[in-house]
């Protein structure tokens, strides 16, 4: 299946948009977390998606891959300008409404579109996420991040150099090495991908560094309770970053939404072992 590449304006940025199939189809944008770039949606999933029949969007986030970048630790931008490029994609691509796929950080920026712009989102599928927004009374304190993660955050290792390709490319890998789950882990596909990612980004150090740094603005008082679009949760039961528990909890307080969890799946882009559930699952969320 071909893919159409294009790029559009947003406020404050250019950005690297990818689509996949019919644009006469239901469109589905797919949001990447915090330092991932596009290509982590590899071409394959895209591809059965679109053979799907849907109309398939993935985009480079501000300081990944083709992107607009900003020197590291010096973003000039702050997540809500993250949720606005959303947005800034469906515009540029004539879409009025869109099935969003968030995972992680994307998940995030999915609801975020969900709770303010209701009217751009059909149906919303959220991955490796947690709730945003204030917590209601009776949910229990959520549990953190697996200690050796947690570690990782407050003791992180030096930067590699991030001008050696083989460095960054290692870098990658290990740090997927870190959040995945039970199942193997398939070393040379991870750095196959992290390959084509550090080769066609403008800025890896940036990548790496300015989307941890960001301000995120502070919750605005909207809970979760209030999304009103069609919602599937997609959780690893083994995430070590926000473990199930916190897809429990979206899946208990968005009205209507289902969980389905994903055995031995960390945080962790769907590995092909899983895609014909997690395939089979947003086609069939997407598809009134």
């Amino acid at each position: 299946m071909s893919i159409t590449e294009t790029r559009v304006a947003t406020a404050g940025a250019e950005l690297c948009v990818q689509t996949f199939g019919d644009p006469a189809d239901p469109a589905l944008l797919l949001v990447t977390g915090a330092a991932s770039s596009m290509e982590w949606w590899e071409d394959g999933f895209c591809a059965r998606l679109a053979a799907g029949g849907r109309y398939v969007v993935r985009y480079d986030q501000r300081d990944t891959g083709s992107s607009t970048s900003w020197p590291a630790g010096a973003p000039a931008y702050t997540g809500a300008d993250l949720t606005a490029d959303a947005l800034g994609v469906l515009d540029g691509l004539g879409i009025a409404a869109a099935h969003v796929v968030g995972i992680s950080m994307g998940g995030g920026i999915g609801q975020e579109l969900a709770l303010h712009h209701p009217e751009r989102v059909a149906t919303l599928t959220l991955l490796s996420t947690t709730p945003v927004g204030p917590a209601p009374a009776d949910r229990p304190a959520l549990p953190g991040m697996r200690e050796d993660v947690a570690r990782s955050f407050a003791e992180p290792s030096p930067d590699p150099d991030w001008s050696d390709p083989a460095a960054a490319v290692a870098a990658f890998v290990d740090g997927e090495r870190l959040f995945h789950g039970t199942l193997p882990f398939d070393e040379e596909r991870i750095r196959a991908i992290a390959a084509r990612v550090v080769a066609r980004s403008t800025d890896i150090a940036a990548t790496m560094t300015n989307h941890w740094i960001l301000d995120g603005g502070g919750p605005d008082g909207v809970a979760v309770a209030a999304i009103s679009a069609p919602t599937l949760v997609l959780h690893g039961t083994e995430d070590p970053l926000f473990p199930i528990d916190h897809g429990e909890a979206l899946a208990a307080e968005i009205p209507g939404a289902r969980l389905v969890p994903l055995p031995g799946v960390g945080h962790q882009m769907p590995p092909p072992a899983m895609w014909d559930v997690v395939i089979s699952e947003i086609l069939g969320h997407t598809s009134g």
